[in-house]
């Protein structure tokens, strides 16, 4: 007589995230359906040792700092035993939003977060691979600022993806400036107001300092700089009119820096 199969439909247990798990078929030790009633998911064909050991995981667990997940999908975080691109950027999303060591070193990113859908990895790689794209020799960032300026949530309608070179012309430094308009300083020597702006020299490869003289408002100052940085945007944004999307290309366009930036 064959060996009889023992009934363990019903059994619990808690994975090593601490889920609830319960057997809910039970064909042999190598072959049960395992149920994780939190999330309304079932793990098919799987080992009883596993389950014992607490070693099966459900893909709806958030465990990306305590909000991501990987959810269900074709897109794949590893290709050739190597992360992907696409979830190297999902995850430092999530860090620069949820973890707050990341925060106290990138303070600007205090009081962002992503969209619900985007907490999804099969959703986000969705709209990553119908939207990344790349320039030869740039660095390509995922931005949720320049399209709707002042944003501060991650999501399909506010993203884009811009190299790293245009990106960098809308980087501030508040701590830096301190109390003034930005590209406002001042001037103790004579009690003057300095206008100066960074712009990139392609050359060279590296961006450098113009002064735009000085000043006795820091207001007179700024409307310089205004006039200055917003025809300069201009110009970064015909460079790479035929290598960027059209929103893009028009956002630049149209922006506008304000005093209160």
């Amino acid at each position: 007589m064959g060996r009889k199969t023992i009934d363990r439909v019903g059994e619990e247990n808690y994975n090593n995230f601490g889920s609830k798990m319960i057997i809910i078929n039970y064909r042999k030790c190598k072959d049960i359906d395992v149920c994780f009633p939190k999330y309304n998911w079932m793990a098919k064909n799987v080992r009883y040792d596993h389950f014992k050991d607490g070693k099966i995981k459900c893909p709806y667990e958030k465990r990306y700092y305590n909000k991501g997940y990987l959810g269900e999908g074709k897109y794949k975080i590893l290709e050739n035993g190597k992360l992907t691109k696409c979830y190297k950027t999902w995850n430092h999303m999530l860090q620069r939003c949820f973890d707050e060591k990341c925060q106290i070193k990138r303070p600007t990113y205090k009081g962002c977060t992503v969209c619900d859908e985007w907490l999804n990895f099969q959703v986000f790689a969705e709209w990553y691979y119908k939207n990344y794209y790349e320039i030869e020799g740039e660095i390509m960032h995922l931005d949720k600022d320049i399209l709707v300026k002042g944003n501060k949530i991650y999501s399909a309608e506010n993203c884009i993806f811009i190299p790293e070179r245009i990106n960098t012309l809308f980087t501030k430094c508040d701590k830096a400036r301190g109390k003034y308009p930005i590209g406002v300083s001042h001037y103790k020597q004579h009690n003057k107001y300095s206008s100066n702006c960074h712009v990139y020299n392609f050359k060279e490869n590296k961006s450098k300092q113009i002064h735009l003289g000085y000043y006795n408002t820091p207001e007179e100052a700024f409307k310089v700089y205004k006039q200055f940085k917003e025809s300069y945007i201009k110009q970064i944004a015909d460079l790479y009119k035929d290598k960027i999307p059209k929103k893009l290309y028009d956002t630049m366009y149209n922006y506008e820096v304000e005093i209160t930036d």
